[in-house]
This record gives C-alpha cells, sequence and structure tokens, in this order.
C-alpha cells in the first residue's frame, strides 16, 4: 500500500505522538535543506521472518538501492550496517531471538518537493510485533565504558540522519532517514 506524501506525513505525525519516542536529528547545515513537505516513492517493500540467516539477503537488497538513490560508496555501507544492527536488534530483543516472527521493511525514496527529479534522501521504516523496546536502554550507554557489545544504537546515530522510534497497535516502529550530501568541490581546480 503506497501513500501519499501527505499521507505519510500524517501517519508518522500520529506514530511520532505515542509516548516512548526516541528521535535524533543531527543539526548540519547540509542535511537542514530537507524540503518543508518532501515527496516519497516506495521503492521496496519486504515482509521476512526473524531469521539471522535472512539478513545477507536484505543486506544485499538494501546495497542495492542505496546505489540506486545515488548514495556514495561509504554512505551505502552506513546505510546498511544500520539496517542491518536495527534488524539484529529486533531479533535479539524485540523478539527474544524466536525464529518466524514477522518483520517488515520498507524503503522510500525522498525528492525535493519542487520536482521528481531531485533526489534529497532515503527513508527506511522497520516494524515488528515483539515486545515494546525499553525507552532507558534505547539511549545507548557512554562510549567511556569499555566492554563489548552495546555499541549498535550509537552507531545508526551516528549513520543515520534522523532516527525515530514509535509504537503503536502493538507493534514497534524504528524510522530511519538518510539525506544525500552534495560533494564539495574541490577548490584547487577552481583557478584552472
Amino acid at each position: 500500500m503506497a501513500l501519499s506524501p501527505r499521507g505519510r506525513e500524517v501517519y508518522f505525525r500520529r506514530l511520532l505522538e505515542i509516548d516512548g519516542r526516541v528521535t535524533t536529528l543531527k543539526t548540519q547545515k547540509a542535511h537542514a535543506r530537507r524540503p518543508e513537505s518532501p515527496r516519497s516513492e516506495l521503492l521496496l517493500q519486504l515482509h521476512l521472518e526473524s531469521n539471522p540467516e535472512a539478513l545477507c539477503l536484505v543486506r544485499a537488497t538494501l546495497q542495492r538501492v542505496a546505489e540506486v538513490v545515488h548514495f556514495q560508496e561509504h554512505e551505502s555501507r552506513a546505510i546498511v550496517r544500520s539496517v542491518d544492527e536495527a534488524l539484529a536488534n529486533i531479533i535479539r530483543h524485540a523478539y527474544r531471538g524466536r525464529s518466524g516472527m514477522p518483520i517488515e521493511v520498507s524503503c522510500w525514496r525522498l525528492w525535493d518537493g519542487k520536482d521528481r527529479e531531485t533526489v534529497t534522501g532515503i527513508e527506511i521504516v522497520l516494524s515488528d510485533s515483539g515486545a515494546a523496546a525499553d525507552v532507558e536502554k534505547l539511549k545507548g550507554r557512554s562510549l567511556d565504558e569499555i566492554r563489548p557489545g552495546g555499541l549498535g544504537l550509537h552507531f545508526i546515530k551516528q549513520s543515520m540522519d534522523v532516527v525515530e522510534f514509535s509504537r503503536k497497535r502493538g507493534k514497534n516502529f524504528l524510522r530511519l532517514v538518510k539525506f544525500l550530501t552534495v560533494p564539495r568541490q574541490d577548490r584547487s581546480r577552481e583557478g584552472e
């Protein structure tokens, strides 16, 4: 089911009104140019079961989606790692390692509100019916704590421009957005 840009905006506004939301938005100038009413196009929707063996298929598919949207190679890898970590967390924490539980991955291409030619980024929404996440644990641990594990959320927040968690009608939603960055021109070549 594809929603209109206005319908998606209303849908997410309702999701974000729910208690327990965790939001991170980078305030870098390059990402501050997001249009006021972004438009989107559904590129991919995957319905999978909580099975760690399926993650390699999702990684390969998302790598290709990031290429289609024209992300640079390092940004594509960061997007894939973020989604992979989020899916592993869903399996490990929301479903407590149980296999065969439903997970949905939706990928949307975002474009400038003025035209459909200027792609501005990608939006990925993960949903599951697992246990509600503990909002306190979603803050992540301090990087000063030296111990293995527990840094996945930190890496997701570092890699993505928007990270929003919400729960509605017994489902968890994780919304990840990555905006395309405009490569800086090499100033040393301007005078040539």
